[in-house]
């Protein structure tokens, strides 16, 4: 199987209006979509669209109604002129663990037939249960691995960070034994905030699924509790409150 469980850590570093940084560890599933049935049907500790210790819920992610995903990656990417058909996509996603679920961020690695890597959809989440898509490609041409595509920010995401005039740049590495995504934000101009996120890959199985919730537990109860925390940190430093704004309309920047 292409489907793998992902270990490792996320940093942020805030450079102003006042420092702040932090490292944690974290974990990730990087499910093939096209795997997901044979996941389900041969792990006892992993289920999709059903409870378990971890699961994959279609209504988590793309279209958010329940109907399979594939067909939505398709769907969208077809929009920038980029073709999926025959090709893999990999989903690197935080899963729900015991039912609980928030996604601060997830990432569609999407493949041609042949292989060649076309786009990385960057699926963007909130604490008030807000999305957005951010589409980077090159018009159906190869993905750059080397390239730092960028998008203006469209979502409010943190009380603590202005939602105009923000320019997020995305850095990737192919999803392979291990991977690494940089997203930098330049507000207003120069640099303000860094995040890193350093995964390594191992084999999808009961054993590890289980190993991995004992040792660092309900992953997205416990980022949601850092994020808190984190909020907390940053208000004593008393960095500015921007108020939450609802999303736009378009749910995806292409």
């Amino acid at each position: 199987m292409r489907s793998r469980l992902y270990t490792g850590w996320v940093a942020h570093e805030r450079t102003r209006p006042a420092r702040n940084s932090f490292r944690y560890p974290v974990y990730y599933l990087g499910v093939d979509l096209d795997e997901i049935d044979e996941l389900d049907a041969t792990l006892h500790r992993f289920s999709h669209n059903r409870p378990n210790l971890v699961s994959l819920w279609d209504r988590d992610h793309g279209p958010r109604d329940g109907t399979p995903l594939r067909p939505w990656i398709e769907s969208l990417t077809a929009r920038a002129g980029v073709d999926l058909t025959g090709g893999r996509v990999l989903l690197l996603t935080i899963p729900r663990v015991l039912g609980a679920r928030f996604y601060p961020v997830s990432f569609w690695y999407c493949f041609g037939a042949d292989g060649t890597p076309l786009a990385v959809l960057a699926e963007v989440h909130n604490t008030f249960r807000d999305h957005h898509n951010y589409l980077l490609h090159n018009s159906g041409k190869a993905f750059d691995w080397s390239s730092r595509p960028t998008a203006a920010k469209a979502f409010y995401v943190s009380p603590f960070v202005q939602r105009e005039d923000v320019t997020h740049e995305f850095a990737f590495t192919e999803p392979v034994q291990e991977l690494s995504v940089t997203v930098r934000d330049f507000v207003s101009g120069p640099l303000m905030l860094a995040t890193t996120l350093n995964l390594a890959a191992r084999d999808l199985t009961d054993r590890d699924l289980i190993a991995t919730v004992v040792r660092h537990g309900p992953i997205s109860v416990v980022a949601l509790i850092r994020i808190n925390w984190q909020a907390l940190k940053l208000f004593a430093k008393r960095v500015p409150f921007y108020r939450h704004t609802p999303p736009d309309p378009e749910e995806t920047s292409l």
